[in-house]
């Protein structure tokens, strides 16, 4: 395993993380045992979860996920040499069900992470991320921004800010980060924790595979400049470069077949650029998920690849990725395809 400090952070984070949105719904809780187990022992440390997983999000089932690793940490005694990250729930109808006045307000926020800590049975996690942002901004499949009303931004970001310093200044968090943010918003934090003397952000969670390369066009460049590292989520895009899903295959228990409404990989552009990035792999003799893993794994902004699987086989096989390296020849090919299918599923 690969390991690196996180942002500006002491934390050293592995190259591959763990995701665990399917813990407590597509995985059993033996299941998630099983595979928090192989991981550990094959140098991953990084476990990124959230309130609001599993996902689909429930009230049936919403803040298992956590509460499944809090038991497995207990178990195992290994709080200490895992590095924990979860986040607190964006506002929206969504989830309104987890408390009234659910987004990134002061109250919503220490309500949050008093539930998390308590389902994870620990005092503290080392990494507390904002899930989404409180205003109107492009994510979740919006490539476009569409300016709208500033009354429709809700809680200010220094609100937020100043919140997330309690937290901090309490040792109930360690770091602080984004997810689902754009370039202005990463530096919006970054200018006030400047100003103000609150807590800067180490590190954005957002969606980044060789479907979905988005973020280099400008948040890239603010990560590089500002430290700040990317933690991609969604590598595979849900399993759809791996090929399983090519000519409309919907094998039984994979995630489409479970989810049939999980569209944002399956545009008419995104399959036809599966099938050229599958071809390729096979052509070079490499595993189609391995190739999309070590493409990541190679960014220059990358803190940590967050891999997600509901079977042992994907997981050992999408650990393993951190060992491939590419060849300039792939790296080009790969770059002739990006050329043709640019940004085919936002």
């Amino acid at each position: 395993m690969q390991y690196k400090m996180l942002g500006g952070s002491d934390l050293k984070v592995s190259r591959i993380a763990l995701g665990t949105m399917t813990f407590g719904s597509q995985n059993t809780e033996a299941e998630a045992w099983e595979q928090l187990d192989y991981a550990a022992a094959n140098g991953v440390n990084f476990l990124d979860t959230a309130e609001m997983y599993p996902v689909p999000t429930s009230p049936d089932y919403q803040g298992d996920s956590e509460a499944i690793i809090g038991r497995w940490m207990k178990a195992r005694g290994n709080r200490e040499q895992l590095i924990l990250a979860t986040k607190v729930t964006g506002p929206g109808d969504m989830c309104s069900y987890i408390r009234p006045g659910v987004g990134l307000s002061r109250a919503s926020i220490r309500e949050a992470i008093d539930d998390s800590l308590r389902r994870l049975q620990t005092d503290y996690v080392d990494l507390y991320q904002l899930h989404w942002p409180e205003r109107k901004t492009n994510f979740f499949g919006q490539l476009g921004y569409v300016p709208g009303d500033s009354a429709d931004d809700g809680v200010e970001i220094e609100e937020t800010l100043r919140a997330l310093k309690e937290l901090v200044d309490d040792g109930r968090v360690r770091y602080v980060g984004l997810s689902n943010e754009t370039a202005w918003g990463t530096l919006e934090f970054l200018r006030l924790a400047e100003k103000l003397d609150l807590p800067r952000v180490v590190s954005v969670q957002n969606p980044y595979s060789l479907l979905n390369r988005s973020l280099e066009v400008g948040l890239a460049e603010v990560m590089l400049r500002e430290h700040v590292d990317l933690l991609a989520y969604s590598p595979l895009a849900f399993g759809v470069l791996s090929g399983k899903y090519i000519d409309g295959a919907r094998p039984e228990g994979s995630r489409l077949k479970l989810y049939p409404n999980f569209q944002r990989y399956l545009s008419e552009q995104g399959q036809a650029a599966t099938k050229a990035y599958v071809d390729l792999a096979l052509e070079a003799g490499l595993d189609p998920s391995q190739m999309a893993l070590a493409y990541v794994n190679s960014r220059p902004f990358l803190g940590s690849n967050i891999i997600g699987a509901s079977k042992m086989d994907q997981l050992r096989s999408n650990i393993a990725s951190v060992d491939l390296d590419l060849s300039d020849d792939v790296l080009a090919r790969i770059e002739a395809i990006h050329a043709r299918f640019t940004y085919p599923c936002p």
